[in-house]
């Protein structure tokens, strides 16, 4: 019963977010085109629920091509980040057309966040279990590590810290998520998601 309503709330619920924020999406993907040009969405494939791979949807907010420079993980003074796309990712815009992964059924309102394939070999035991369910746009780990990139800029190896570091924390979060999972659970997640983008967005 938990699964069926929480699939009911995957598709209504973006469906009003996205009709509601329509003029959003349209502003946001014409300033995208006039500011950096085509793309103005982001596709890179992560693994979903039962080890399938799919294209999470996100605004564009890095220069063309940023994915093959030397590393996957953008830190806070990411010089790839486009003069747009740092408000977009001040604000957590860039994350709304995930509402479509959700939409179409690749991804859930609270999962597990979706790994590259890269990230997740190094814990495939871990993601042997996580992987039975469909990855979120936020969960725990989400919340705890809101400001991910600024706690990476320290780092002189960020893609060896995110693994070696932050990655363990994320699925121990992970594992919390799955022995806990309930309606009751993904609503306290998005509120306090919602909390926690608009506390970061006001210090800002």
């Amino acid at each position: 019963m938990y699964f069926i309503v929480k699939r009911l709330l995957d598709i209504l619920i973006p469906i009003i977010v996205i009709t509601l924020l329509l003029p959003l999406f349209l502003f946001i993907s014409f300033a995208i085109l006039i500011t950096s040009g085509l793309p103005v969405f982001y596709l890179q494939e992560r693994v979903g629920k039962d080890w399938k791979g799919f294209k999470i949807i996100k605004f564009r907010t890095m220069i063309n091509n940023a994915d093959k420079m030397d590393y996957n993980i953008s830190i806070l003074k990411d010089e790839r980040i486009t003069y747009f796309g740092k408000y977009l990712r001040k604000y957590k815009l860039d994350e709304l057309p995930q509402l479509f992964n959700v939409l179409v059924g690749d991804m859930s309102l609270v999962g597990p966040r979706p790994e590259l394939l890269r990230f997740v070999n190094f814990y495939r035991q871990e993601y042997s279990e996580i992987l039975k369910i469909k990855p979120g746009i936020s969960d725990y780990a989400s919340i705890m590590f809101i400001n991910e990139s600024k706690i990476l800029i320290d780092s002189n190896d960020p893609e060896s810290f995110y693994v070696k570091e932050i990655l363990p924390q994320k699925l121990e979060l992970c594992m919390k998520y799955l022995q806990e999972m309930s309606l009751e659970i993904d609503i306290k997640i998005l509120f306090k998601t919602a909390r926690g983008i608009l506390y970061d967005v006001t210090k800002c």
